[in-house]
């Protein structure tokens, strides 16, 4: 895949509707759990399957656009990567979800585009979106897997052993990190 493939643009509601179009499946043999900024590996399988498209439940289509949609509402901005039409990659990041904090809110890039740059210029484009809304710092709820906390690790992300307590309650068995900016 050539980089020039994808195009990078502003995300804007209606492309939520696209969102099926990311295949999230990944081999995870390998997940983090976190002990204050310690980070402690456990090996299993974790494996993600696609998203279902005609259930409900967390890990539908139609449960992660209306997780979108919300975060939206929250005043959430986000960025979009296709390659012709179909969607490969989504970030939202919501500025200020504290004073001078924002929150890396959603980050997903489709099976066979991972690990081409995808996911690093959307990440590039959210942080400058909160860097120009005078945010210092940014969180984020990182899925445990290797593969992702590396990810988030790679452009500066620390673990922290103080996160955001309704963070933390959302999603406890997630890896929170921050980030100065």
């Amino acid at each position: 895949m050539a980089r020039s493939e994808i195009t990078y643009r502003r995300l804007v509601a209606e492309d939520l509707a696209r969102i099926g179009d990311i295949d999230r499946t990944e081999r995870i043999d390998k997940i983090y759990v976190q002990h204050g900024t310690q980070l402690e590996e456990r090996i299993g399988d974790w494996s993600a399957p696609a998203w279902f498209s005609e259930r409900e439940g967390e890990h539908s289509v139609a449960y992660q656009r209306a997780e979108c949609e919300r975060h939206l509402a929250a005043g959430a901005i986000g960025a979009a990567a296709f390659a012709g039409e179909r969607l490969v990659g989504i970030g939202l990041v919501t500025p200020h979800i504290r004073p001078g904090i924002a929150q890396f809110a959603f980050l997903y890039v489709s099976n066979g585009y991972r690990g081409h740059g995808v996911g690093a210029q959307l990440a590039d484009e959210l942080e400058g979106m909160a860097r120009k809304r005078a945010n210092g710092t940014i969180v984020v709820s990182a899925t445990p897997s290797v593969n992702t906390v590396r990810f988030y690790i790679g452009r500066g992300f620390e673990p922290t052993s103080d996160p955001l307590p309704e963070l933390y309650e959302l999603e406890p068995e997630d890896v929170h990190m921050q980030k100065r900016l």
